[in-house]
């Protein structure tokens, strides 16, 4: 017998664009990626430079299950720098990536039947992880109208003896939009604890940024170095947790996870220490693209009310041309060979939407509008 809870697990529709995309790459079709959010960029060569020392220096073996001391105490001054946030390293689990981090503060948090108000859209992975322990989330619908931010009077709604957590993620994906400080400062009193998952943070080209650490000592950060400093392959993240939830938490890390692998982390702290002009290159690069995307896009028709702000997406409108976003985005890939995301990959309120990626060059990119316009002219 499979486990329900396994055999209910909804597939990550963008992972089967990406497979079915490789496939026809195999048999010689040229295709152009923009589906995956994953950086193009090289992981800069100071952290890569770290990872190898590390090794040579014989740093595989396990480190403490929080993380190395070292990096915990790197991440709290990135947090007193970046944000004029205190932070105690001792609030600080560093993590096999965002993802585990997820994972592990749901773990922490919820008994069964517990509620998780997050938006729609939102990214496609996190119902499953409230599901998969049990909890029951709890959709808000946001709109292109208004920016994809949620409103507090619809938190609200939909709060019940039950909610244990609102689950934020700004700058957004699928949306790449920012929640406006407004908006974090008053979801911050609503009273359940707050998720924020700033895996984006640094990656924001129009106003700016904020952690949820500014507005409620309740919350749990999450962030991770695969966005911003093009390390995805070294799984590396972390959460900031209340003190309360640490040895709960530590205690499912030495369990299910024992400690994060020793070198990535000595990478990571190079990241933190060595790597911010590597990452303003690059940030610089995206913002270029950003701003092509939306104009080539804008051109052919497809909706964008507020243009997107941060992460490296661009979420286009495209309900005038097709309501089935998954047949429209398998049709694109089909026949102007360009991977696309189909919106409802991020739920029932994405329907209609698809997003593009602006994790690869701008000359990728251009091919990538041309064809697609392309497409849409012989559509009709």
């Amino acid at each position: 017998m499979i486990a329900r809870r396994a055999e209910e697990m909804t597939s990550f529709i963008v992972m089967d664009v990406l497979e079915r995309a490789k496939e026809m790459e195999r048999n010689g079709v040229d295709i152009i990626h923009l589906e995956v959010g994953e950086p193009d960029f090289d992981t800069p060569d100071c952290v890569k430079a770290a990872a190898c020392k590390a090794i040579n220096e014989g740093h595989t073996h396990y480190t403490h299950s929080l993380g190395m001391m070292e990096l915990r105490e790197a991440i709290c001054e990135y947090y007193q720098e970046t944000y004029g946030v205190s932070v105690s390293p001792h609030r600080v689990m560093v993590t096999q990536g965002t993802s585990q981090a997820i994972f592990s503060v749901f773990s922490a948090m919820l008994e069964a039947g517990d509620e998780v108000i997050l938006s729609d859209p939102g990214y496609a992975c996190y119902p499953n992880f409230i599901k998969f322990v049990g909890g029951v989330p709890v959709a808000v619908p946001v709109t292109e109208a208004d920016g994809f931010e949620l409103r507090v009077a619809e938190i609200e709604k939909r709060m019940t003896d039950r909610t244990r957590a609102i689950f934020l993620n700004s700058p957004s994906n699928p949306t790449g939009n920012l929640l406006s400080t407004d908006r974090m400062e008053r979801i911050a009193k609503l009273g359940p604890a707050i998720v924020s998952d700033e895996i984006y943070h640094g990656l924001v080209y129009e106003g700016e940024e904020h952690t949820m650490l500014e507005f409620s000592d309740n919350a749990f950060v999450l962030n991770g170095f695969s966005k911003l400093y093009a390390m995805t392959g070294m799984r590396l993240g972390y959460v900031i947790a209340p003190e309360a939830f640490m040895r709960p938490l530590q205690k499912i890390q030495q369990n299910f996870f024992i400690s994060v692998n020793a070198s990535a982390q000595v990478a990571g702290i190079a990241a933190l220490k060595e790597a911010k002009a590597d990452t303003l290159r690059m940030k610089e690069i995206y913002n270029k693209r950003r701003l092509y995307m939306i104009e080539r896009l804008r051109a052919m028709g497809l909706g964008i009310t507020v243009p997107p702000t941060g992460a490296f997406y661009v979420f286009a409108n495209v309900k005038h041309i097709s309501m089935d976003s998954y047949k429209l985005a398998f049709d694109i890939l089909e026949k102007a060979h360009v991977g696309v995301t189909p919106g409802i990959d991020f739920g029932k309120n994405a329907e209609g939407y698809l997003r593009f990626s602006y994790a690869n060059s701008i000359e990728n990119i251009e091919r990538a509008m041309d064809r697609l316009e392309k497409y849409l002219k012989a559509k009709g």
